[in-house]
């Protein structure tokens, strides 16, 4: 997959709703991981969309 292909598209669109699942979806389990933990964690905080976003961006951009 190359940047803005359909798959890194699908995989921003899923990390949209749970973060991590777009990572997961391309095959990255540790980063996929990272994010869903760092993600939950962070909300009770309030700064969980701070690693949604990141997640969105990161699965959206992520080249091979």
């Amino acid at each position: 997959m190359s940047q803005g292909s359909a798959g890194n598209i699908i995989a921003a669109l899923a990390s949209f709703f749970i973060p991590g699942l777009g990572q997961l979806l391309q095959g990255r389990l540790v980063k996929a991981a990272v994010m869903f933990v760092l993600g939950g964690v962070l909300w009770f905080w309030l700064f969980g969309w701070i690693i949604h976003l990141w997640s969105v961006y990161d699965a959206a951009t992520w080249k091979p």
